[in-house]
């Protein structure tokens, strides 16, 4: 085709599907939005860059879609840069798009607007690579790259620039047809020692990440061939936070996402045979750094590089999730006399620590279980009420969504990811978990929901600063320093934004709160004091 770039870029990315972009105008990307409004791409404003990363990352999460943002040069990009990174940690397929400067820019700068040192190194730092194009003829070549690499192994944010003046500059391109992957199929021999140990064991146990979700699909059958598994050879099923519902936690065999606990982490480690589906078994997974296995490994990953992580393989299975789990089950017939019954023992370990560590939270929770569609999209933020609550006490099944910034560990994640996920799925109940700090990281996001008149609850926690960080300062023997901060009449900046407000002064209230902000077409501020 004979086109601008910015015509060539929107053409390439419709080509791919791109139906939604999540960014900011700005000087140098005027042309990229002249083209997105006359292709019909909508067009989702937040009011930060940080929120538009977040708001892709959060729509990828639901649909299985890759999630876009566009920002302009400089500042945009670097303010968008920590939710990149948050993306990379979780595996999130999440593309950024952004001019720069032009293409016959002097290498030690000139003074331009929004000028960076080197844009396009300090993203390559933060996501899987970042690209700046030289020509329009590279522009599809660029955008279909991104693709392929979401498709193909595991899926971790891109970023690619575009001079700011190729995007009205006119020149030739040619669109090619974008490249289906097929999925990668397990080593049969892999599955065959993987299925002889599985048959053998008596302590197996299968850990599940966010590589055993599978975005967009509301029957996970990765997770049924899991729990058809753990039913034949009697396992106990666990999952990390980014893997929580993609087994129904009600089944008996399920610790739920609980691998933080320590009489889970005993469990495992005292299992002679552990299945790993798409996980790292990383330090933010298990809050300990020198977790050790005493059984043999079996990993089932897409990513070649995890086979030699932490915990290293001792049967790699490099394959898709689902074909691999199918394969096994064919290889692990049900015993003819059942699987063997649990003993209870890490149950009960489990549920002492659940009372411990979720007791604060478990009548909040409770109410907030009770109204909430089982579908319910649940995105909680960095907060005490997502990690120390909702994590290990508010247990989801399929087809509900626990959404989290685990690993990287932002704050201010929640709001606009909840925003990415009701565009994404507008047919879904959202809901937001957040603490008044972590709400002020992204609240001006209140007036991009009421903008999009989405019904979005956001219940918020108040402590009146940093709760977390106080409580280690004072493990520490320390004053409290910098963390006790003043919290906003929540109700009336939610009215100052065109959003509802509620204050619940218990956890019946906070239910009837909740409930009714569902039916609400505009979102709800629900506040509460923390319980002590």
């Amino acid at each position: 085709m004979e086109a601008t770039g910015a015509e060539v870029l929107v053409a390439a990315l419709r080509a791919h599907g791109v139906d939604t972009v999540f960014g900011i105008p700005g000087t140098h990307n005027l042309a990229v939005y002249e083209q997105l409004a006359r292709c019909g791409v909508a067009c989702v404003t937040p009011r930060h860059e940080q929120g538009a990363g977040y708001a892709a990352d959060g729509y990828a999460r639901v649909t299985g879609r890759p999630g876009v943002a566009l920002t302009t040069t400089g500042p945009g990009v670097v303010n968008a840069a920590a939710a990149l990174a948050q993306a990379y940690s979780d595996s999130s397929p999440v593309l950024l798009l952004s001019p720069g400067v032009p293409s016959d820019h002097p290498r030690l700068g000139r003074g331009y607007l929004h000028e960076s040192k080197d844009q396009t190194g300090a993203l390559d730092a933060l996501c899987a690579w970042s690209h700046r194009v030289t020509s329009i003829r590279e522009i599809p070549a660029a955008v279909g790259r991104a693709f392929i690499s979401f498709a193909e192994g595991r899926p971790r944010p891109v970023h690619v620039e575009v001079p700011a003046d190729l995007l009205d500059r006119r020149g030739s391109a040619d669109l090619a047809t974008p490249y289906r992957p097929m999925p990668r199929v397990p080593d049969p021999a892999a599955l065959d020692r993987a299925a002889g140990l599985l048959r053998g064991a008596r302590r197996p146990g299968i850990v599940l990440g966010g590589g055993a979700q599978r975005p967009g699909d509301d029957d996970p059958v990765t997770g049924r061939l899991a729990m058809l598994l753990a039913e034949r050879t009697g396992a106990r099923v666990v999952t990390t936070v980014n893997g929580k519902g993609c087994v129904p936690e009600s089944h008996p065999l399920c610790l739920g996402a609980t691998l933080h606990l320590s009489g889970v982490r005993r469990w495992l480690a005292s299992c002679d045979v552990v299945l790993a589906v798409g996980t790292e078994l990383g330090p933010a997974d298990l809050w300990e750094d020198r977790f050790a296995l005493t059984g043999t490994l079996i990993r089932v990953d897409v990513d070649p590089a995890q086979m030699y992580g932490d915990h290293v393989a001792g049967v790699p299975v490099l394959a898709d999730a689902a074909l691999a789990l199918d394969g096994l089950a064919d290889r692990v017939p049900e015993p003819e006399e059942g699987a063997p019954a649990p003993d209870g023992r890490v149950e009960r370990e489990r549920d002492a620590e659940l009372r411990e560590v979720a007791r604060r939270w478990a009548p909040q929770l409770a109410a907030l279980r009770e109204v909430l569609p089982a579908d319910t999209v649940v995105v909680g933020d960095n907060s005490m009420m997502s990690y120390h609550g909702a994590i290990v006490g508010m247990p989801v099944d399929p087809p509900g969504r626990f959404l989290f910034p685990a690993g990287y560990g932002t704050l201010g994640f929640a709001l606009p990811a909840a925003i990415g996920a009701k565009v994404g799925r507008p047919d879904r109940p959202v809901v937001v978990l957040a603490g008044d700090g972590a709400l002020q990281f992204s609240v001006q996001e209140l007036a991009t929901a009421v903008e999009l008149r989405l019904s979005l609850p956001i219940v918020v926690a108040v402590n009146g600063g940093f709760g977390e960080i106080r409580d280690g300062m004072r493990k520490r023997g320390m004053p409290p320093v910098g963390v006790d901060l003043h919290a906003p009449d929540l109700m009336t900046l939610a009215a100052a934004y065109g959003a509802h407000g509620r204050v619940a002064d218990g956890p019946e209230e906070l239910g009837d709160a909740v409930a009714e902000a569902l039916k609400t077409p505009l979102p709800t501020v629900v506040s509460f004091q923390e319980p002590g």
